[in-house]
């Protein structure tokens, strides 16, 4: 399977068919969110939860450690691409592999990394629909204990129009070719929520919660035909319009990306700092209230 005809996301039936395939990489990408009485989120690695349970040869991809810039003022910041190439290629990421990634819960770090490994080029790499509990679900087999991994090499090549900084969301602002899309709860996004140093989302952004994208009993995703047509509501398949989501931290939004991929839009941009990085910079405006489009 070339990088190009990999899909973006792949079934538990193809994965038990494919587990033992030479060239197949799992990846489980697992962080839990602890949050506190404010609202405010901690991410914490699920390196534990991995080692009591994961699917059968299946790696960890700490999104915390090895896959984050540590000298930054958060835990998951995008590391430059050599430190990044070097922990993907410790995992056995590299030329000639196909890429699986799950995680434990609600699939917001699986598509975390789905979007990273495509930052820095590489295409061929899947999410498992469902994730973890999925699997489970069908009665797949799972396993304990450290991973076992075999060396590769990456090659990163970044691909910058798939990440916006602060400053190039504040200069799209009046751009009415740019659709900004907030991916976190309406309460958040109307302002009735705390959790950040200030409420509200950016100026002319819309509201599509990334919860919503999946169905609350499986974790799999809703029917294509349902989100196509919620994007195409929105705007988001115009192909006039240039795309980037932000929810938090940069996490969730990719899940958006994702989804978006799925309906053939696969040049989704994530504003990586998010409302986090927008909201410490007193300077920004922030509104609250609904939406509408």
């Amino acid at each position: 399977m070339s990088p190009n005809t990999v899909p973006h996301i792949v079934s538990v039936e193809w994965l038990q068919k494919h587990l033992d395939d030479t060239g197949l990489v799992v990846v489980d990408a697992t962080c839990h969110n602890d949050v506190a009485a404010d609202g405010s989120h901690s991410p914490v690695s699920g390196y534990a939860q991995f080692l009591e349970e994961h699917i059968p040869g299946a790696v960890f991809a700490d999104l915390l450690g090895a896959f984050a810039e540590s000298a930054a003022d958060r835990a998951w910041a995008i590391p430059p691409s050599g430190r990044f190439a070097k922990a993907a290629g410790a995992l056995g990421i590299g030329a000639g592999v196909h890429v699986v990634v799950y995680d434990q819960q609600d699939e917001t770090w699986a598509s975390r990394f789905w979007w990273h490994l495509r930052l820095e080029g590489f295409a061929a790499v899947s999410t498992l629909n469902g994730g973890l509990q999925a699997w489970r679900a069908a009665r797949s087999p799972v396993t304990s204990g450290p991973p076992t991994c075999t060396p590769n090499v990456f090659v990163p090549r970044r691909r910058p129009g798939l990440i916006r900084s602060t400053a190039e969301v504040f200069a799209a602002l009046d751009d009415e070719s740019t659709v900004l899309v907030n991916t976190l709860d309406e309460a958040t996004y109307r302002g009735e929520s705390a959790g950040y140093v200030r409420r509200g989302h950016i100026p002319g952004s819309i509201n599509i919660p990334v919860s919503g994208l999946r169905s609350p009993s499986t974790g799999r995703l809703r029917p294509i035909v349902d989100l196509r047509r919620e994007f195409t509501a929105a705007g988001l398949l115009d192909p006039g319009k240039t795309v980037v989501t932000y929810c938090g931290g940069g996490i969730a939004a990719t899940g958006l990306a994702h989804a978006l991929a799925l309906c053939g839009r696969d040049d989704v941009a994530v504003y990586a700092g998010s409302i986090r990085a927008w909201s410490a910079r007193l300077d920004l405006p922030l509104i609250e209230g609904p939406h509408s489009y």
